[in-house]
C-alpha cells in the first residue's frame, strides 16, 4: 500500500543565508526522496507579524560599534538573565503564535521543520501546551548558544555538530531526540572536488596560498582588515565573499581594485569549490559556513563580528578546536600564519551522516505507524545520537 504524499512545512527567516539555505536544501532533498511530497517554505518571522519582524531584522543588521553594543545588551537580557528571558519568550509567543498557527492551518502539514530559532521557540511552547498537534523538528545549524534552537516541546532536534548534542540535551531534556545529520547545505560538501580541480574550475592561481574572507550573506564585519592581514603574508591571493551586500563589494573593489591578488565576489553557489580550493577561511558570522569549510579540510578563523550568539559560538569553536578565534588584527595575522601551515583533508565521516530529509521522513513514517518501528528506531531513539563524527 502506497503511503499518502507527505506534507512538510519548512519555516525559515530571511536573515542572511543562514536560515534560508538550510530550508531550501532540506525541501529539495525531501522532494528528491518523495517527488509527490508537498513542501512549502514559509518565512516564519514574517508569519509571526510585522512588529517582531521589524525588531529582529533591525537588530540583526545594525552593524556599527554602537549597534553591536546595543545588540550585546539585548542579547544578554534575552538569553542570560532568567526573568527577562522568560518575558522575552512569552512576548514572542503572544505576538507571534497567532500568525504562525494561521500559516500552519493554511498549509495543513504532517510535520514542521524550523530552521530559525525564533520560530522554534514559539513552536516548542505551543507543542508543550498542547496547542499544536503537528510534530516539530528543529534544524540547528549553530554550534552553541542554542537556548531557542532547542526546546523540550520539540519532537526532534537535527544538529550539524556532534559537539552541540550536550547543550541541546541540557536545554530540552536528557532524553530529547537528537540526530547529527547532513543535508542542510550543499550536497557537494560531502564529495568535494580536489584542491587542484577546484582551483582550475575557479581560475585561481595554482601556486598561491588562497585565503577566502567571508562576511556571510549580509557581508558584515571587518572584511577590509582581514584582507589587509592576508595580503601582508607572502604568496597570498584573497577571494572576498561579499554575499548580497553590493555596497560592500563596491567598497572592496575601490580599496583593493589596484591589487591583482584580490578578487571580490558577490553571492555565489560555488562555495564547495571555493572552500576546497582555499588554504584558509576568515569568516565573521559563525554558523554553517564554518562547518562547510572544516569538512573539506580548510582551516577556519572566526574574526570581525564577535557579538551576541557569535561570541558564544566562538567560545565553542575554541573549546572544541573547530576554528581559531581572533579578536584583533595582530591575533588574526598570527592565526593566518598558523592556518596556512596546516591545510587538511576532507572529512570522510561527513558523507556517512544520515540525510536530514531521510530523518524527517522516518519521523513521519513512525508517526503514521502509530509508534516506533523500522529504521526510525535506530535514528530516533531518545538515548541515541546517530551519525556522530569521530
Amino acid at each position: 500500500m502506497t503511503s499518502p504524499p507527505p506534507r512538510v512545512l519548512v519555516l525559515s527567516a530571511a536573515i542572511g543565508e543562514g536560515h534560508d539555505l538550510p530550508a531550501r536544501q532540506l525541501a529539495g532533498d525531501l522532494l528528491t526522496r518523495r517527488p509527490d511530497a508537498v513542501v512549502p517554505i514559509v518565512d516564519g518571522l514574517q508569519a509571526m507579524g510585522g512588529l517582531l519582524e521589524r525588531v529582529i531584522m533591525g537588530g540583526s543588521s545594525f552593524d556599527t560599534a554602537l549597534g553591536n553594543q546595543l545588540f550585546d545588551v539585548g542579547y544578554a537580557l534575552a538569553f542570560h538573565v532568567a526573568p527577562t528571558r522568560r518575558f522575552t519568550n512569552r512576548m514572542m509567543e503572544l505576538l507571534g503564535a497567532r500568525g504562525l498557527l494561521a500559516a500552519i492551518a493554511r498549509e495543513r502539514p504532517d510535520a514542521i521543520v524550523s530552521t530559525y530559532p525564533g520560530t522554534t521557540e514559539v513552536l516548542g511552547r505551543l507543542r508543550t501546551r498542547g496547542s499544536l498537534a503537528v510534530p516539530v523538528v528543529s534544524a540547528i545549524t549553530d554550534l552553541a548558544a542554542l537556548r531557542t534552537w532547542a526546546h523540550p516541546g520539540v519532537d526532534l532536534h537535527l544538529v550539524t555538530h556532534p559537539e552541540s548534542v550536550a547543550e541541546v540535551r541540557a536545554i530540552a531534556g536528557p532524553r530529547t531526540r537528537v540526530v547529527v545529520a547532513r543535508g542542510l547545505d550543499d550536497p557537494r560538501f560531502a564529495a568535494p572536488p580536489s584542491r587542484e580541480e577546484a582551483r582550475r574550475t575557479l581560475e585561481l592561481p595554482p601556486g598561491a596560498r588562497i585565503v577566502v574572507v567571508s562576511g556571510g550573506g549580509w557581508g558584515v564585519g571587518d572584511l577590509a582588515g582581514a584582507v589587509d592581514a592576508a595580503l601582508a603574508l607572502a604568496g597570498t591571493f584573497v577571494v572576498v565573499m561579499c554575499g548580497r551586500n553590493e555596497q560592500l563589494r563596491d567598497r572592496i573593489g575601490l580599496r583593493f581594485g589596484h591589487d591583482p591578488r584580490v578578487r571580490p565576489i558577490g553571492f555565489t553557489t560555488r562555495v564547495p569549490d571555493l572552500f576546497a580550493a582555499a588554504d584558509a577561511l576568515v569568516h565573521s558570522t559563525a554558523g554553517l559556513t564554518v562547518l562547510e569549510a572544516t569538512v573539506v579540510g580548510c582551516p577556519v578563523i572566526s574574526y570581525g563580528w564577535g557579538r551576541g550568539h557569535i561570541r558564544a559560538n566562538n567560545r565553542g569553536y575554541a573549546e572544541h578546536g573547530i576554528a581559531a578565534v581572533a579578536r584583533t588584527r595582530p591575533e588574526l595575522t598570527a592565526a593566518l600564519r598558523a592556518a596556512l601551515r596546516r591545510r587538511g583533508s576532507p572529512d570522510p565521516a561527513y558523507a556517512r551522516l544520515p540525510l536530514a530529509a531521510d530523518v524527517v521522513l522516518d519521523l513521519l513514517a513512525e508517526r503514521a505507524a502509530g509508534g516506533r518501528g523500522g529504521r526510525a528506531v535506530g535514528l530516533l531513539g531518545g538515548d541515541a545520537v546517530a551519525g556522530d563524527r569521530a
